[in-house]
């Protein structure tokens, strides 16, 4: 037998070993932080969803939320090593837009989760994420309910370049202005990643504002700075805290009336879906799009029902 048959022969046997024309599909997952518990639940649903489609997930992230550059580095690690797929929730807007316009241009499908970039959806770049706009008009709803239409306000922990803080505080205003004239804004503080300053934050508009009424926390941070805040100042039942990315924890603060309430994004559905979204397209461009997934409020008195842990407990075992 030639050597050119014999190649041949052995080709058959390899292809027929591994499985011919199932090219290896590669994807990177990379949250905002590997500190908070909202972002393993993206880990959870991608790899529901990878298994049985046979991808392989690579999962990194900071350990902070204000460490851009490390999440920029992990987007051109995964360029460099040619992934097929990338599902990225950003930590800052600015920031990571050209590492993510750098993908797309090569060739990395790419999904933005949680929040967006102020680049519009493309080939090879679709967007799922938080509806910011039903945030805003659902913290706003309920905090009219609480207090009868009429009452003094705090938004602690806005990131004033982020396109989602902005989104909710848009429609937040919006809602209060056409529904409730009687609530006032007191104070809107813009944000911190150290859990001692959103504390000291929370103390100093405590401080400042006797006729407080409620505060809403847009991020995970501010709302455990409020709750210590609060708890040091015995105002837990005199203030309303609403807060936001939710956790096993700040659950167990709404059970025991420390909080009001919570507004939960589904993040599991996020990573879940995005993982199913590059699955489908990994023969081809992934197409322009956007998904929307609404939040849920969670209180004291759904807190304990299968949605709300559904959103709050990871089990990596659940179907979505």
């Amino acid at each position: 037998m030639s050597d050119p048959w014999l190649r041949l022969m052995l080709a058959a046997c390899v292809c027929l070993a591994v499985g011919c024309g199932k090219r290896e599909f590669r994807v990177a997952v990379i949250p905002r932080t590997t500190a908070e518990t909202i972002w393993e639940a993206v880990h959870a649903g991608a790899e529901f969803a990878a298994s049985p489609a046979g991808i392989q997930v690579y999962w990194n992230a900071p350990t902070s939320e204000d460490d851009f550059q490390q999440q920029a580095a992990l987007i051109d690690r995964v360029i460099d090593e040619h992934y097929q797929g990338l599902i990225i929730a950003p930590d800052q807007p600015l920031v990571l837009m050209t590492p993510v316009q750098r993908a797309v241009s090569r060739g990395v499908r790419t999904v933005v989760i949680a929040a967006p970039l102020p680049l519009p959806p493309q080939r090879d770049l679709a967007y799922i994420v938080n509806d910011d706009e039903a945030s805003g008009r659902m913290a706003a709803m309920r905090i009219g309910k609480i207090l009868g239409g009429k009452g003094r306000v705090a938004v602690l922990g806005i990131d004033p370049e982020s396109l989602s803080d902005l989104t909710v505080l848009h429609s937040l205003e919006k809602t209060f202005e056409e529904n409730f004239p009687g609530i006032v804004i007191e104070e809107r503080r813009p944000g911190t990643h150290n859990g001692v300053e959103a504390q000291q934050i929370a103390d100093e508009v405590l401080a400042g504002h006797h006729d407080l009424n409620a505060i809403l926390a847009l991020s995970a941070v501010a709302t455990y700075g409020a709750i210590a805040a609060l708890q040091a100042r015995g105002q837990t039942a005199q203030v309303k805290l609403i807060g936001f990315e939710q956790s096993v924890e700040m659950g167990n603060e709404v059970r025991a009336g420390v909080m009001d309430s919570l507004i939960a994004e589904d993040t599991y559905q996020m990573g879940y879906r995005a993982l199913t979204l590059l699955a489908e397209h990994r023969d081809g461009p992934l197409p322009a799009q956007e998904i929307k997934l609404e939040p849920t409020l969670l209180t004291s008195e759904n807190i304990d029902s299968p949605l709300a842990q559904r959103l709050i407990n990871q089990d990596w075992r659940r179907k979505p």
